[in-house]
């Protein structure tokens, strides 16, 4: 459960640590770079100042007073004249400062030149000004200690050390935090993919954030769904083949034992031969519809489509179905113009309208009309089959494609279906690419159209 957040929090801990480490010792070099630059325009100043009070009142007294000034300052003054004597100094002369003031001196401003700013290994940063008199000319050299400029340094390092610390701190506690923040929908949804591999679909995930993880969501959620849609189906499946294998088995079995009878007359003993042979019909329509299905679901089958007139088509459909309708005392209209051609499976063809009959049939009252009609709009072929039979209620009109589903399941025996006609149906049109809709309306009668869209001519 933590490793995740672990890792997220890690990974992102090391992104932000190392940007804010680059950003940090480049802003230390730019304050660092600073700072030294005002010390040394600040030195450069300082000379400056002095040269001026020296070209405006140069005397013995004006000299004294400058290095008197500097004596009680953390920077040193070094006056010299062209030739590199030191007229006075206020402070002891140290090897480096002997060699700075006998080093050749090229073009030196008037506004003074840095001749040392090597802080880091040197004892002093030193500059130069020079100065012109009526009496003199000469040169104004500052000092500084390098040693207040690295306890400066030191004072800035430690600074930026809190500060990278208290930082660091802060960053490792918001990143704590957004990362379990984050981790916790990934959580949720490792705990459901663990639940849905046990078998286990009802699950709720309820991730509402329009992002990607929100999605990912989404897409579990519906998985699961669709599974226990699934397990469902599977098991109301199951159910029903149960019951409807078990049901003409147990038919068989027991008109078999009656007719097994010595004493039973000739015509009960073919009566009951008969209902065993209308037992094994259903049963052997039952496994072949199944296989059928079992077909249709792994793509175990092909579609060979051609074209072909389908006034041609409807005419031998009709001429096979027309004597139940006629037994069953309902009129079928057939409207067809014989100029409309349809790309498609023959034999799919006929079998699909031969189930939606058939079905229109079973659920029509004698007496009643069925109405076959094709017409051709736009290009594409509409087949609607209408019936005025019993209609189907409006909560049931979404599930009568689905396997062993009927609407009136206390006549299922009596009018001979499998429930597994309009499912047949269902796989072919899809197949074909078509689309199926159904309309329907109770006591009224139902209409049944496939749309077959662009396959006409």
């Amino acid at each position: 459960m933590k490793k995740i957040s672990i890792k997220i929090g890690l990974l992102f801990f090391c992104l932000i640590f190392t940007m804010e480490v680059c950003l940090f010792f480049l802003l230390h070099q730019k304050i660092a770079h600073s700072r030294i630059e005002e010390e040394l325009s600040a030195l450069v100043n300082r000379g400056n100042n002095h040269r001026d009070v020296l070209e405006t009142y140069y005397n013995e007294e004006t000299i004294h007073h400058i290095a008197l000034m500097e004596v009680k300052s953390v920077t040193e003054v070094v006056i010299t004249d062209e030739q590199g004597k030191i007229i006075i100094s206020s402070t002891d002369i140290t090897n480096q400062i002997r060699q700075l003031i006998k080093a050749e001196k090229k073009d030196i401003p008037r506004s003074g030149q840095i001749i040392e700013n090597d802080w880091k290994s040197k004892p002093y940063i030193a500059t130069v000004t020079p100065f012109e008199t009526g009496i003199k000319t000469g040169y104004v050299y500052m000092f500084q200690d390098t040693s207040q400029v690295k306890q400066l340094m030191k004072q800035l390092n430690k600074h930026f050390l809190i500060a990278g610390i208290a930082t660091a701190i802060v960053t490792a506690i918001i990143i704590l935090i957004l990362s379990r923040f984050i981790a916790k929908p990934l959580i949720k949804m490792k705990e459901a993919t663990k639940k849905l591999s046990r078998g286990n679909f009802s699950i709720q995930l309820d991730n509402k954030s329009n992002d990607e993880l929100g999605e990912l969501a989404g897409s579990i959620q519906r998985l699961a769904d669709e599974l226990n849609h699934l397990k469902t189906e599977r098991n109301e499946f199951l159910s029903s083949i149960s019951h409807e294998l078990r049901t003409p088995l147990t038919y068989m079995k027991g008109y078999a034992d009656v007719a097994k009878r010595d004493n039973l007359s000739k015509q009960d003993r073919e009566h009951y031969l008969n209902i065993i042979m209308d037992e094994t019909e259903k049963l052997t329509t039952l496994v072949t519809e199944l296989i059928e299905l079992a077909q249709l679901d792994n793509n175990a089958f092909t579609i060979h489509k051609e074209w072909f007139p389908v006034s041609e088509a409807l005419k031998k459909i009709t001429k096979k179905i027309l004597p139940s309708f006629h037994e069953a005392d309902i009129t079928l209209v057939v409207i067809c113009p014989e100029n409309i051609q349809i790309y498609a499976d023959p034999v799919r063809f006929e079998q699909i309208l031969t189930n939606l009959l058939d079905n229109a049939r079973k659920y029509s009252p004698n007496g009643t009309i069925t109405t076959l009609e094709v017409v051709h709009e736009n290009g594409d072929v509409k087949i609607a089959i209408r019936d005025e039979g019993k209609g189907i209620p409006k909560k049931d009109i979404p599930f009568i494609f689905e396997r062993f589903y009927r609407v009136d399941k206390s006549r299922s025996r009596d009018l001979g279906g499998t429930g597994l006609g309009l499912a047949i149906v269902k796989e072919l049109i899809y197949a074909h690419h078509w689309e199926i809709e159904v309309a329907s309306e109770v006591n009224k009668g139902t209409t049944i159209t496939i749309i077959a869209r662009g396959e006409s001519s």
